[in-house]
């Protein structure tokens, strides 16, 4: 039986781009094998907290040698762990905060990084990102470059041993709600990123 495991960190519920993808990859996926199993995490309603010092040297500790403090930190930790191993198919929905992923995401994911357990162990996994950013950020673009997410993220999961991430972008999101943007009419390219974006979702779920 096969497993996904789906997460969101969109501030936003309504017209949310990034929650759009990652659904719609969501539901593509599970239309395409009925017996599959998804486990769903919505990473701005329910925010994993900020890694402690009990929770960062507990990585490192033997378990016969850990505080009970240390332990603790450790079972909850190791609820996001199981849930990464046990996933065939990861999708995560980011949108781009302050030309980065958000800081909820970046949380999950100091959960998930373990020595022993996930470093070099996750290639055999498939990795969507759905990306969803309100201006534009490509080549020939005033802040190209800006977009540190993707570049990032390589960096992260080559180390977690996934060498073929795949990126899927809808930019241009507030092109109809954004004041400094309206002007520019950049409506239709929105609708066309978008567009290009699911239609690729609903090839790689397939």
């Amino acid at each position: 039986m096969s497993n996904l495991l789906h997460l969101d960190a969109s501030l936003r519920r309504d017209g949310s781009r990034s929650r759009m993808l990652s659904a719609r990859f969501a539901q593509k996926w599970l239309a395409a094998r009925p017996d599959g199993t998804v486990t769903y995490r919505d990473l701005a309603a329910d925010p994993v907290p900020h890694l402690d010092e009990a929770s960062y040297t507990t990585l490192f500790a033997e378990p016969a040698e850990r505080t009970a403090e240390q332990a603790e930190r450790w079972a909850f930790g190791d609820v996001f762990v199981q849930e990464l191993l046990a996933a065939d198919s990861v999708v995560i929905g980011l949108p781009l905060y302050n030309f980065g992923p958000p800081s909820s995401f970046m949380s999950w994911l100091d959960r998930i990084v373990t020595p022993d357990r996930t470093l070099g162990r996750l290639g055999d996994k498939q990795f969507v990102f759905a990306l969803a950013s309100g201006g534009g950020y490509g080549p020939g673009t005033p802040r190209h470059g800006w977009d540190h997410r993707e570049p990032w993220l390589r960096h992260v999961f080559d180390a977690l041993g996934v060498t073929d991430p795949v990126f899927v972008t809808a930019e241009l999101t507030l092109a109809r709600e954004s004041p400094m943007m309206i002007p520019l009419d950049l409506g239709e390219a929105s609708d066309q990123s978008l567009a290009d974006a699911l239609s690729t979702i609903d090839r790689l779920a397939a």
